[in-house]
């Protein structure tokens, strides 16, 4: 009778075991760091420097980054993502278009690619709004 017992309590242990992995939560690709190619760092957009320059300034607050240094003057911003800096870079291109690049500042592209790809996200759904521009 013991051994019996014995052999449902381990065929129960077995269906539990096949089956909690069902249940398990699914992990979001974006937040889980890999190798990033430089040609997913950058992007153009129609808009003047300075406007993109607010736009990223904006953008990275909005997603909760440490912004650690702004220069106005060259465009860029040093900010931080769970304890890695990150420096992303405007450059204008004409009157019309300018590029943003988001790079590590430790030169290592092994990153969740979230930080990337919400930036430009966030870029890209406020490109509609007017941002005043400063002269």
């Amino acid at each position: 009778m013991e051994r019996v017992r014995g052999k449902y309590i381990f065929m129960l242990a077995m269906l539990l075991g096949l089956a909690l992995p069902i249940y398990a939560e699914e992990v979001n690709p974006l937040t889980i760091p890999q190798n990033n190619s430089f040609a997913t760092c950058f992007k153009t957009y129609s808009m003047p420097a300075e406007k993109l320059f607010y736009m990223t300034l904006a953008s990275i607050n909005a997603n909760r980054f440490r912004i650690d240094e702004i220069q106005s003057k060259t465009g860029y911003v040093l900010f931080t993502v769970a304890n890695r800096q990150f420096l992303a870079g405007v450059v204008k291109v004409n009157s019309t278009k300018s590029l943003l690049r988001i790079t590590p500042a430790s030169n290592n592209y092994y990153f969740p690619p979230g930080i990337v790809s919400n930036t430009f996200k966030y870029i890209d759904l406020n490109t509609d709004t007017d941002i005043v521009s400063i002269k």
